[in-house]
Formats: structure tokens, sequence, C-alpha cells
């Protein structure tokens, strides 16, 4: 899906397009780790880390690579 027609779509509706994805993403990096939402959706990390910051999240740390063994 192209973003510019989602965009439209959702104004059309009377959707603040920029407030829906900035009130996502903090939402977001309160349910998993900063440093992967940044990687998976293409943020710096440092943006991330500050809207747990601001977001009142716990998880202030993230030992990135493989956990499974």
């Amino acid at each position: 899906m192209i973003a510019r027609y989602l965009s439209d779509k959702l104004s059309k509706h009377g959707i603040p397009v920029q407030a829906a994805r900035t009130a996502t993403l903090q939402q977001l990096v309160l349910q998993a780790p900063a440093p992967v939402i940044a990687n998976s959706l293409g943020f710096h990390h440092v943006h991330t880390t500050r809207l747990v910051r601001e977001g009142g999240g716990t998880r202030n740390r993230y030992a990135a690579g493989d956990h499974t063994q």
C-alpha cells in the first residue's frame, strides 16, 4: 500500500495523520525494545529510546544479539 494513498484516506475521515503516526510509534516502543522497533521501521535508535523515556517506559536497556541459546 502506498503511504500517500493511506494518508489521503485517513485525512478524508478526519484522522490527523502525523498525530496518528506519532501515537502509534509511541505505543510500539512501550511494547517492544526501542532498538528493535528502530531497526524494523528504519528509525534511529536514539529517537525510539527517547520516545520510551517520554512515554514513561521502564525498559531502558536491551542486549542485542542471539538469545536463543
